[in-house]
């Protein structure tokens, strides 16, 4: 169900059927590339399953990338075939996005044409109801690719197979304890798809795609209402901004909400704040909060108690491994760069590498990429920075790249600025490293609870403060309006183009807009 739609499975299962059927006949081979430009909903979850069940490979490279990376993600996975709605099929018109167009609505031959689009889907559909249905793929063949977010570099496509992605799906299930008497609210573009993967009832609440802080508290509990959701899955600043929307919800709307007995959290860090405010809108729920990536996902997983009873420390609990799952530390040396030396001591900060059956196959025609993240082989190295704990519990840090190399050697980010967070004074925080790696300084930067309007250096009164709770030295404290985060999650702060602005600033440059 999605903004006042619903399906059956037995009618998205004879869709999905008619679908793939009929791009088997419009000539789709199997291991054709298809890349899928519709938001979350009925019919992007029909040409999914559709393109699965005829062998195709879908390009998923969601709106959250914004044009230019959509672009860049288009061309690099170079798919053989494109189906989106009526604006996405015009943008692959007129910026010349590879694929052959076939448009996801009911449209007149013109207007079709107008588009540039070969076919409608409904063309495909009737189609595939007078024609042969495609044999399936087997658990080997490549399932999809996929793109990472972009937050600290260009998007990079993931591949996957059949076999990976079913492991994958089947890991959620164990760990959530998820049944077919369970029903799912997504409110994240990508995972909505879980969903009908898992077998059960879903939805998609109503809100902005590509900016999860629009949810609100009744748009989730409209959502949750219409299914009788047991399961809420949303980002930290989806979340934020369902806990501020909150009062003044109907007594029917809070009724619902209280029957979701699980809520998920990920994407970036979740703090116990936004845990604890989210749990008092939804009272019954357990929150978790997975840790995973494009690449893998889950990894680990910690409940809100587990993170509250972990405390604090350098960086973010993000719990033990789950069943099936290994986690190793590469240490860093004194230049902030793996060792090459994996193991599982307790304390040693490090990058954190994975080996479990649903990493991903590869990365896609990113030989040197795919190279280095596969080292030792088996493994993926995550580009995360963290440590394991006496317990055995995952602490991620930051980074890779972004870890501040200054003459004492490597600082990871993220305890800081979880300390720095801790203030009341301070609503978001970045720690940043500013100088030639080696000689960086850390500064820090802040957003307000009540935001300026512009930015500059932050009060004497608060750099005391922040200085006062970090154990490190902090060369400078600057306040800023708003701070960069990707456009998926709106929650990964973009550290590289923070440090680049206040080293910037520092330099005696003009304090411009972040």
């Amino acid at each position: 169900l999605v903004v006042g739609r619903s399906v059956t499975f037995a009618v998205l299962a004879a869709d999905v059927e008619a679908v793939a059927t009929g791009l088997s006949e419009a000539g789709v081979q199997p291991g054709d590339r298809v890349a899928l430009l519709s938001p979350p909903g009925i019919d992007l979850t029909v040409c999914l399953f559709a393109c699965w069940r005829m062998g195709a490979v879908v390009v998923v490279a969601d709106a959250g990338l914004g044009v230019a990376g959509m672009g860049r993600a288009l061309a690099s996975a170079d798919p053989a075939y494109l189906i989106g709605i009526p604006r996405a099929v015009a943008a692959a018109r007129a910026l010349r996005w590879p694929g052959v167009r076939i448009v996801a609505a009911s449209l007149s031959g013109a207007a079709r044409r107008s588009l540039g689009a070969w076919a409608t889907l409904d063309e495909i559909r009737r189609l595939g109801s007078v024609g042969s249905p495609p044999a399936p793929p087997s658990d080997e063949d490549v399932a999809a690719v996929v793109f990472t977010s972009g937050a600290t570099g260009a998007a990079k496509g993931v591949v996957y197979r059949h076999h990976q992605a079913q492991a994958q799906r089947d890991a959620l299930v164990q760990i959530y304890d998820i049944s077919p008497d369970d029903r799912l609210v997504a409110a994240f573009g990508p995972f909505a798809l879980y969903g009908p993967a898992m077998g059960i009832c879903s939805a998609v609440p109503e809100m902005e795609v590509t900016s999860p802080g629009t949810l609100t508290a009744a748009a989730l509990a409209a959502a949750v209402d219409a299914i009788e959701a047991t399961l809420v899955f949303a980002s930290p600043a989806a979340l934020t901004n369902v806990s501020a929307t909150a009062p003044g919800l109907s007594p029917g709307y809070r009724d619902a909400l209280a029957g979701v007995r699980l809520l998920m959290s990920a994407g970036a860090p979740v703090s116990a704040a936004v845990l604890r405010r989210a749990c008092r809108v939804m009272p019954n729920a357990e929150a978790h909060t997975p840790y995973g990536m494009t690449e893998v996902l889950p990894v680990a997983d910690i409940t809100l108690e587990e993170i509250e009873a972990a405390q604090s420390g350098a960086g973010v609990c993000v719990g033990t491994p789950v069943a099936g799952v290994e986690v190793a530390i590469d240490p860093l040396d004194n230049l902030g760069r793996p060792r090459h030396e994996p193991g599982a001591s307790a304390g040693v900060t490090g990058e954190v590498c994975i080996r479990a059956p649903h990493v991903k196959d590869r990365y896609d025609r990113l030989w040197v990429t795919q190279h280095a993240s596969a080292q030792p082989p088996g493994w993926h190295r995550s580009g995360d920075v963290g440590h394991l704990d006496a317990e055995g519990r995952l602490w991620i840090e930051g980074r890779l790249f972004h870890v501040i190399v200054g003459p004492d050697g490597p600082v990871t980010p993220v305890g800081i600025e979880h300390a720095v967070e801790s203030l009341e004074a301070v609503a978001l925080a970045a720690a940043v490293g500013v100088g030639p790696r080696g000689t960086q300084q850390v500064v820090v930067v802040v957003v307000p609870p009540n935001p300026p309007r512009r930015a500059g250096l932050a009060a004497d009164s608060l750099a005391d403060e922040v200085r006062a709770v970090v154990d490190v030295d902090v060369a400078a404290v600057l306040v800023v309006p708003a701070l960069p985060v990707d456009k998926r999650h709106n929650s990964k702060i973009n550290r590289t183009r923070v440090a680049h602005w206040a080293e910037g600033v520092l330099a005696g440059g003009r304090i411009g807009r972040l």
